[in-house]
């Protein structure tokens, strides 16, 4: 028995691709492309699971989900939308959508959450209004994208969440939107940074301490753990954090349960944890300087923030983002050119998007344009310097010449030798950009994915090997 889908796109070559896509694996679709056909169709047949865009014909298709949920209160909804922002996730997630595709997505991975969705068939609860969020969390890139639907997935539990990513990533921005999108809103939201506190005081940072339990203790202080009762509490570096206090974390973590320094009394309490760390924790286990049962504790749910120059495509909106921050703080209100964008977007940025903000802030206030243009960022900004030892030439022109003085290529076979020798190179790194997302990486070559997918056998390249691995 083949299952029914309706499928709510106006944009009728995703429509196209869709539909041929869901016929191939069994299912009888029924498209449409306005809220008001789909209300109709819903009266008449019954569906086993709906696809829907987001912004239709004739008005928003999440706004409108409650006529759904009276016409078919069990049937799962996947939601499609090119507007991607947290927000457009967020409120994909208060839907009680089954699963959130931001435009361009996997057609393989919608296939397969079409057919989890048929299989599972989730029961519905309430739906409650979607808030906005202020949270400056940015980005259309695929792989903010991915952040944004691992948030939403945390939203109404209390799963403990680590968060990992280079120093100036966003690692708190992403705490602070899991607590206020999510059920602990109400209560407090407490950051604790392991790296700024001395090792001797962290303990009774975290879990306070009594009146005299050490020289200097003149009062009882409450700890971190109780001032972030009934909400969130976010242990930043978390990696730097000492064996001693690892072990009463842990036993913190088992129990629900802390002692103040000093103290005798066990106190309850009531926290979801996230914590964050720019380090790598699975060596640092092997090394015995952080332990396996408290790692594995805290990595219930990965969220890992991708460095910025991974995603070079998110920088225009956050350019644009911080020069409005910086005109709301009293500096100059700029706009930024096309050709400022792109020099930009060239950077490194090894200090992420913490860099590219107080670089703006710089700009703006020292530019003297309202306009920033390209020439403003060459003379404003640092040069770009170039790791120590590396070539001053540009690094496939130094392959190139290396290729050269190494293979020797004979009058004639140079362009396909050249192209042998560095095609399945430039595959493998264009799949390690994309995490082995092959859709993602035909784009980016410009090839169609069948031609991509039939290189990819001929050369014994496995895009799975390049997945991201939690």
């Amino acid at each position: 028995m083949s299952h029914a889908v309706l499928l709510v796109e106006d944009d009728k070559s995703i429509a196209t691709v869709i539909t041929e896509a869901l016929r191939e694996d069994g299912f009888e679709v029924t498209a449409c492309e306005s809220i008001e056909r789909r209300d109709v169709l819903l009266g008449y047949g019954r569906f086993d699971v709906m696809l829907t865009d987001v912004i239709l014909q004739d008005g928003d298709g999440l706004a409108s989900i409650d006529a759904v949920r009276r016409a078919a209160p069990d049937m799962p909804v996947i939601v499609l939308s090119a507007q991607n922002t947290l927000d457009t996730a967020v409120r994909a997630s208060d839907s009680d959508a089954f699963e959130y595709f931001p435009k361009p997505f996997d057609l393989d991975e919608l296939m397969q959450a079409v057919a989890q969705a048929v299989a599972n068939r989730p029961s519905v609860e309430g739906v409650e209004e979607p808030e906005d969020s202020a949270l400056p969390l940015i980005g259309r890139s695929p792989a903010m994208q991915g952040v944004f639907r691992m948030i939403t997935r945390v939203l109404r539990n209390d799963l403990t969440v680590l968060i990992t990513g280079e120093s100036g990533t966003g690692k708190e921005l992403v705490a602070e939107a899991i607590h206020e999108l999510g059920s602990r809103k109400t209560g407090p939201f407490v950051a604790v940074n392991m790296a700024a506190i001395p090792h001797d005081l962290l303990e009774s940072e975290l879990f306070g301490h009594e009146r005299g339990a050490f020289t200097g203790a003149v009062s009882q202080q409450i700890g971190k753990f109780e001032q972030a009762n009934g909400g969130t509490l976010f242990l930043d570096e978390i990696g730097d954090m000492p064996a001693e206090a690892q072990t009463r974390l842990l036993r913190a973590l088992q129990s629900g349960r802390i002692r103040r320094v000093g103290g005798r009394q066990e106190i309850g309490v009531d926290v979801r944890i996230v914590a964050a760390t720019n380090r790598d924790l699975v060596p640092m286990i092997g090394e015995g300087r952080f332990r396996e049962d408290l790692y594995y504790r805290l990595n219930v749910v990965p969220i890992h923030l991708p460095p910025l120059r991974e995603r070079p495509e998110d920088v225009g909106a956050l350019v644009r983002h911080f020069l409005g921050q910086a005109a709301s703080e009293g500096l100059p209100n700029r706009l930024a050119s096309l050709g400022a964008i792109e020099a930009l977007e060239a950077r490194e940025w090894r200090g992420n998007v913490r860099e590219l903000r107080n670089a703006i802030f710089r700009l703006a206030l020292m530019a003297r344009e309202d306009v920033i243009d390209r020439s403003a960022v060459d003379d404003l900004l640092p040069a770009v310097r170039k790791p120590e030892g590396e070539s001053a030439k540009h690094g496939l022109e130094a392959a190139l010449e290396a290729w050269f003085d190494e293979a020797r290529p004979v009058d004639g076979g140079v362009y396909h030798a050249a192209l042998a020798a560095f095609e399945k190179p430039l595959f493998e790194h264009t799949l390690q950009r994309t995490q082995g997302n092959q859709l993602r990486a035909a784009r980016m070559l410009g090839i169609n994915r069948n031609t991509l997918r039939k290189r990819l056998s001929e050369l014994d390249i496995t895009p799975e090997n390049f997945a991201r691995r939690s």
